[in-house]
């Protein structure tokens, strides 16, 4: 944030010190001096100053304090709770917040480093309970998962945009019992995670980034686990598919932040097994290799055999 801040106020000084050059180019008696300098060094004072303008709004927008309820919510830790949490977090947290399969969930990637553009970096936390989390109240957990605010109120840029907020409460809380059950293992990461850099403050001042979703303040229920549409459109409701294949999973679009994912209705021309082969092995039908980087098969492909079987046939129904 110091950076940052030093950052705005040199652009602001070169959009005065244009300033500065404007007026005495108009002064000068030589006519091309005086015109083209004027005009020159006028419109960089007035672009920079407006780029520090939109940079300060952003800076207000990414600083401002988040408000959404902390629910009164003490996690009963059961055994069964710690094992759907721990399959939750195999299947869907480990692809941002483990580098590596011997530092499952201690935080460290730069998923900044995915974005097409340079817009700082947005280092996933240490989930262990050598983290931050290990000062954090379940409630306080809860909400960060489900509407991206950390206890000191601070905006959690990745985590209010992220669709795991659609995950039921049953599944959250298991989640919660998993990540306080985990052993202790340090890696210290970036507190606050996200830091934007100048560019990434002058695009959310501009209105160009997301700026996180209404909090959720509804119970959420998943329907009942087995391999039915209805399941396979739930686990999507949470997984992050869509970010990278659309809204409607018919293909990302241009300007997307993740990276761009083909059409899904492709599966409609694959067997069951050739889909979940894909998500095992990382190779579709036609022998093409799948890049883990930019495709997490590895952590989707830990779901079960229901639940891939319910994706499948939920992106069978796709009209």
């Amino acid at each position: 944030m110091f950076t940052n801040i030093f950052f705005l106020l040199v652009m602001m000084a070169v959009s005065v010190l244009f300033g500065w050059l404007t007026r005495q180019s108009w002064k000068t008696k030589n006519a091309f001096l005086k015109w083209g300098g004027s005009i020159l060094s006028g419109l960089l004072s007035v672009l920079i100053g407006l780029l520090s303008i939109i940079a300060v709004v952003g800076l207000i927008k990414a600083n401002t304090p988040r408000t959404a309820p902390v629910p009164d919510l003490k996690v009963a830790g059961t055994l069964e709770q710690i094992e759907r949490g721990k399959h939750i977090a195999d299947s869907f947290c480990t692809s941002c917040h483990s580098l590596n399969k011997e530092l499952p969930l201690t935080g460290g990637v730069d998923l900044g480093k995915d974005f097409p553009i340079p817009l700082g970096a947005f280092v996933s936390s240490n989930l262990t309970p050598a983290g931050p989390l290990k000062d954090w109240s379940d409630g306080e957990i809860f909400r960060a998962l489900r509407n991206g605010v950390d206890p000191d109120g601070r905006w959690l840029f990745v985590m209010s945009n992220f669709r795991g907020r659609n995950m039921s409460d049953e599944d959250l809380q298991a989640l919660i019992a998993y990540l306080r059950s985990q052993p202790a293992v340090e890696n210290e990461t970036p507190n606050p995670p996200d830091q934007p850099n100048p560019l990434g403050l002058i695009m959310l001042g501009a209105g160009m980034l997301p700026t996180g979703q209404p909090p959720i303040t509804d119970v959420i229920v998943a329907p009942a686990k087995g391999p039915t549409v209805e399941y396979g459109k739930y686990i999507l409701s949470y997984q992050d598919c869509r970010d990278c294949h659309g809204e409607d999973l018919y293909g990302g679009v241009e300007g997307q932040l993740a990276p761009f994912g083909p059409n899904l209705k492709m599966v409609q021309n694959w067997t069951q097994e050739q889909f979940i082969t894909l998500l095992r092995t990382g190779v579709d039908p036609s022998g093409h290799e799948i890049d883990p980087e930019r495709m997490p098969w590895k952590s989707i492909g830990r779901l079960d055999d229901e639940e891939l079987t319910a994706i499948y046939l939920y992106l069978l129904d796709l009209p």
